[in-house]
């Protein structure tokens, strides 16, 4: 038959049908299958969704490796959607009984009751196997029989799974309470189960060994396992409860597989804790695991507990989110010098700590020393302290802390504070417990700055003066600037100020000094280094260039005589610094620069550097000699001389702060020089809070 043919007696099959086209397909097709192998295409947005649901649960079942992680992930993905709890799954056996094949939402011990249903079953699962449907059991079994549930009056549904059109076995999908099964719910669980006959053909999940340690992981809500070791030794994760899966990602695949394979980056700490605990017969712990925390790992294992069960099995808890009162034990711990007693009166016997004996000097061997009994111990002079904590503790029944001296058996007295609690029984006192603190070194550094507290008063006192001293020097060189017609047509403004740190006092000097024969001195220069040293450095080379400079001679000479005075002078500091000579007679500007930043010059709104050689710093060597450069300046002409506090910064190049210095300069407007000046340190870049000066001179 041409499809054309086949197409057009489908239709007229299906109207006869009172049904669609699509729907009459798929059931020939399921028909044929002996299963539900297609769907019709769905009509709604509902319909469409719940059918790629579907795929995708289906998807996921056939993918498990095992008939036990098979069923888990048609509970979860599937039914647990639908209210469902639990997931029961039989084989049909050749002699007519069901085997149980997996199990999911299950507790070990009702699992192991059901591992066999006999042909004389109860009636539901007998009409469920013989009429082929599912039997609803909405209200539970009623009279019908026990099954496996909640109650006998939660909801179930009982549904055979067929393979090529034989019965293979059967499904039991319990709810936890009676519930009323709408038509949406009829409709697709059948369709959801289905897929489950094909994992009837895999091994049969195996029985829990120990069935009730299996239930008491399950129920609780922290994360657990179960570790058993098989006579070679190796180890495997045999149980894993609800909480520990959701912490370990997926992690309820890893029952029945080695610990290596299971949890690889665990597996070393865990087994060596195991053996441990199985040696010793003591649980081990552990603060963390791993140990110490790396970028990109899983979340760690908290407050790690290894408790053995027997010789083979040891169950491991732990927690997700660190607890308080565990995390603060540890804290305790490692305090050092800390060390705990516990006294029972009513058995007259004391129990002492590894650390208790360190602070007596004490053998581990030594009868350890009760409370009441520590006073032979203490010093003469601390013995009404300890007194008065025994009243309060015996007599008074509570808590009291001092500290004393103890004079150990192996010499010496220590300093040891003292805290200790009643136990009481009723109003009777049956005990004390505490701890002892041994506090010497504490004590000892407690004197020492006591010692030195009037030291350091004076040092600071010192500091004070000497500071105030700083400032006052450099208050006192910072120079007026001359009256404005004793400069020959040139307005000049000049700033200084300080470092941000008042104990940076800097070494920055400039000055603005009209000479005879009309000629102008202008200089800034800037002592290396801080403090008095910088400020006296600083007041010598400012007046000796000022004495030099009326002797006449140009600014190299000058710069060669200022750096073998820079020599001389106590400290031997070392300095930079531009000394300049202005003519007004034909406006030629002459110039030296020791090692300093260079000139700016500011004409027609356009700001450039003036370059020269950098000679010699000023003390560096001696001999040095300066070159001189010249530049003709013109009338509007601004120049800025500066030090480096106006342009440095701390991650930045030299070069850009330049930089962005010329373009500062190039957007001032044509105001006074003192403007100028107070608007350039305000936009200043430099913030390696030292000390600034600036020289602007303007050609009239």
């Amino acid at each position: 038959m041409a499809p054309a043919e086949a197409a057009d007696h489908l239709r007229a099959l299906a109207a006869a049908a009172g049904s669609a086209p699509e729907e009459l397909a798929a059931d020939v097709v399921n028909a044929v299958a002996g299963h539900i192998a297609v769907s019709a295409p769905p009509k709604t947005a509902a319909h469409r969704r719940e059918t790629r649901e579907l795929r995708k649960v289906t998807s996921a079942v056939e993918t498990e490796e095992s008939a036990a992680r098979g069923a888990h992930t048609l509970l979860e993905g599937g039914l647990r959607p639908l209210g469902a709890e639990a997931l029961w799954l039989w084989r049909l056996t050749c002699t007519g009984c069901l085997e149980l094949v997996a199990h999911a939402g299950v507790s070990a011990l009702e699992a192991g009751q059901w591992r066999w249903i006999p042909p004389a079953a109860p009636p539901p699962v007998r009409d469920a196997l013989s009429g082929g449907e599912v039997v609803w059991l909405p209200s539970g079994t009623g009279d019908g029989g026990a099954l496996p549930g909640p109650s006998p009056r939660a909801a179930r549904a009982v549904i055979p799974l067929r393979e090529r059109g034989r019965n293979a076995g059967l499904a039991l999908v319990v709810w936890p309470r009676a519930t009323e099964f709408d038509a949406r719910l009829r409709a697709a669980l059948p369709r959801l189960v289905e897929v489950a006959g094909r994992l009837l053909g895999a091994d049969a999940d195996p029985a829990a060994a120990v069935p009730a340690l299996d239930d008491l992981l399950d129920a609780l809500v922290h994360p657990a396992l179960t570790l058993r070791r098989a006579d070679t030794g190796a180890l495997t994760v045999e149980h894993v409860n609800r909480a520990a899966a959701e912490a370990l990602s997926g992690a309820h695949r890893a029952g029945g597989r080695s610990v290596e394979a299971a949890l690889p980056l665990l597996h070393t700490d865990l087994t060596a804790m195991a053996r441990r605990a199985w040696h010793v017969s003591v649980p081990q712990r552990a603060a963390r695991l791993p140990a110490e925390h790396a970028p990109g790992l899983p979340d760690p294992m908290l407050d790690v507990r290894v408790l053995p069960v027997d010789g083979e099995r040891a169950v491991v808890l732990w927690h997700t989110a660190g607890d308080v009162r565990t995390a603060l034990g540890r804290a305790v711990g490692r305090l050092q010098g800390m060390a705990l007693f516990q006294d029972d009166l009513l058995s007259a016997t004391t129990a002492w700590t590894e650390e208790t004996y360190a602070v007596f000097g004490m053998a581990r061997d030594a009868a350890p020393v009760p409370l009441l009994e520590l006073a032979p111990l203490v010093h003469a002079d601390d013995a009404a302290a300890f007194a008065g904590l025994l009243g309060d503790v015996v007599d008074r029944r509570k808590g009291a802390s001092a500290v004393v001296r103890v004079i150990r058996r192996d010499g010496g007295p220590r300093h040891v504070r003292i805290a200790a609690e009643p136990l009481l029984s009723g109003g009777e006192l049956t005990g004390v417990t505490g701890v002892y603190q041994d506090v010497s070194a504490e004590y000892h550094a407690e004197v020492a700055l006591n010692a030195t507290f009037d030291q350091l008063t004076a040092v600071r006192a010192q500091a004070v003066l000497r500071h105030r001293l700083v400032l006052r020097l450099q208050r006192a060189i910072v120079p007026q600037m001359p009256a404005a017609g004793t400069l020959h047509g040139l307005a000049a403004a000049a700033r200084y100020r300080p470092a941000a740190a008042e104990y940076r006092v800097g070494g920055d000097w400039f000055d603005v000094l009209p000479l005879p024969g009309g000629r102008i001195l202008m200089a800034v220069g800037d002592v290396a280094g801080h403090g008095i040293d910088a400020a006296t450095g600083m007041v010598a080379l400012r007046n000796a260039l000022r004495g030099l400079a009326f002797t006449g001679h140009d600014p190299g000479r000058l710069m060669g005589w200022l750096n073998e005075v820079t020599l001389h002078v106590p400290g031997r500091p070392t300095a930079t610094a531009v000394c300049a000579l202005y003519d007004p007679a034909d406006r030629v500007l002459r110039w030296a620069n020791a090692g300093h930043l260079p000139p700016l010059l500011l004409r027609g709104g356009r700001a450039r550097l003036v370059e020269a050689p950098y000679d010699v710093l000023l003390g560096a060597a001696r001999g040095a000699a300066y070159r001189e450069r010249t530049l003709r300046l013109e009338a509007d002409d601004t120049l800025l001389l500066y030090t480096d506090g106006l342009v440095e910064r701390r991650h930045d190049g030299l070069d850009r702060g330049l930089q962005a210095l010329c373009r500062t300069a190039e957007t001032l407007r044509a105001t006074g020089v003192d403007d100028q000046v107070e608007s350039l340190l305000a936009r200043a870049t430099g913030d390696t809070d030292d000390d600034t000066s600036v020289v602007a001179v303007r050609v009239g």
